[in-house]
């Protein structure tokens, strides 16, 4: 199920605002930051230019927020070696998209930003 329209515009906007402040213009050629919305998830991915061909970029995953329809609150989930999504403990669901992206920030445990 989609994300309610209002809910997709304000989530785009603040992660839009977050992606530009994260990487600093002079390090865009080397690394940007960016979110794609499927459903009622959105995930925030790293792009990196490829090892054995420069001029290609490749995304790497680094979370994603769950948005329940029922609950009105956003989950975090974190990603394992092969990509595949899990509920991060460390997280409680929240109303508030900023509190779940504030834990993506600070990372206590260093599983999004390493």
């Amino acid at each position: 199920m989609a994300l309610p329209e209002d809910i997709r515009i304000r989530i785009e906007k603040r992660l839009r605002e977050y992606c530009e402040k994260k990487v600093p213009p002079k390090y865009r050629d080397e690394l940007r930051l960016g979110f794609k919305v499927r459903g009622n998830s959105v995930t925030l991915f790293e792009e990196r230019p490829s090892f054995t061909n420069p001029s290609e970029w490749v995304d790497i995953v680094v979370a994603q927020f769950r948005y329940n329809l029922q609950t009105k609150e956003w989950t975090l989930y974190c990603a394992d070696r092969n990509s595949r999504w899990h509920e991060y403990l460390d997280s409680i669901p929240s109303k508030r998209f900023s509190e779940i992206l504030q834990d993506v920030e600070e990372d206590v445990t260093g599983i999004f930003w390493g």
